[in-house]
């Protein structure tokens, strides 16, 4: 007994950091848990607005929607309420090598590897974004909308949710409950790129069943969709050309201002060109998305190789063996891949 008491106690030595942060994740969801009310509760308080009312109705035939028709895993998500009251819940931190275009990895016992760390409590997600500042690495750090507990634990509809479009709000929805179908340890990539590829498809699969191929939903999704797609695509080549940028700087990872010079530029000039996205029908200037003239840096490319760069081959094995038949080929990645 002595011993296993030994070895407990150097093993929470080792992982102290990690125990500290599980800790304070459960914390933060647990205490989010004993908040929400149920979803019938809220439909029949006559004080709630109708109009949030439909809302809460619409992702419960998202939700149905996507077990039916898109074949993902049916679960007690979103028949619970959180009323944020206009607060964000978590903050999200990405990082990568001052010149390489490679997230920093967090550890973690059974759920793995990840390319991004997530806090309840924005002033310790500040307070590590500095330390990984202080060691010399690239940061991004913002809010996150959602997120999944891979069907562990009942995932509450946000208040936020409910001030969505109806096409973002029904992304959102089917993209969380991919998570919680397949989940591959080890490989985020390949995780939010299905999420984010099922999102898409799915969306436009339910906006035509519910409101038609030439509604108002329908055209306010693929505009959208057109200018983010041309985004996410400009951005995953502006971190090619990064990456091809930095090999020309040699193993030796010592900051110099040559090459600090060198990769202001080649951000700046990424950044410039989106004001030009779609032969300028819709713009994105710099200083709409970059406020006080902060540009972004490798951690900002992280995020769209995590959750783009796999689309196109997602959707050429999609239409070439699966024919376009989403409930099939998701059927097909449930049984190609082991999820968690």
């Amino acid at each position: 007994m002595l011993a296993v008491l030994a070895v407990l106690v150097l093993l929470g030595i080792w992982q102290r950091d990690v125990l500290t942060y599980a800790f304070l994740q459960a914390k933060g969801q647990i205490g989010i848990l004993m908040q929400v009310e149920d979803v019938d509760q809220v439909l029949a308080d006559k004080t709630f607005p109708d109009s949030l009312k439909a809302r809460i109705r619409l992702i419960q035939e998202i939700k149905q929607f996507g077990v039916d028709s898109l074949g993902l895993t049916p679960s007690d998500n979103y028949t619970t309420f959180y009323n944020q009251h206009g607060r964000p819940l978590i903050w999200l931190i990405t990082a990568s090598e001052r010149y390489k275009i490679e997230p920093y990895q967090w550890h973690f016992p059974v759920v793995g590897t990840f390319p991004y760390k997530g806090y309840f409590d924005s002033t310790r997600a500040v307070t590590e974004e500095k330390a990984l500042i202080d060691n010399g690495f690239d940061t991004d750090i913002g809010e996150v909308s959602a997120w999944s507990t891979l069907g562990y634990l009942k995932d509450p509809i946000l208040s936020s949710m409910l001030l969505r479009r109806v096409g973002s709000l029904t992304n959102l929805i089917l993209h969380e409950l991919t998570h919680g179908t397949l989940f591959v340890k080890n490989n985020l990539e390949l995780n939010e790129n299905l999420a984010s590829f099922v999102g898409d498809q799915g969306t436009i699969r339910f906006l035509k069943y519910k409101y038609g191929g030439d509604s108002e939903q329908m055209r306010q999704y693929e505009y959208s969709k057109r200018y983010n797609d041309a985004y996410s695509r400009h951005m995953l080549r502006g971190a090619g050309r990064l990456d091809s940028l930095y090999k020309t700087f040699g193993p030796d990872p010592t900051p110099s201002p040559e090459k600090d010079s060198l990769k202001l530029k080649l951000i700046t000039d990424i950044v410039g060109d989106t004001d030009t996205l779609l032969s300028g029908k819709r713009t994105l200037t710099n200083k709409n998305r970059w406020p006080d003239g902060k540009l972004p840096n490798n951690a900002y490319f992280i995020s769209y190789l995590t959750y783009k760069s796999k689309q196109d081959s997602f959707r050429q094995e999609f239409e070439k063996k699966f024919e376009g038949d989403l409930k099939k080929y998701l059927n097909h990645l449930k049984g190609k891949y082991p999820s968690l």
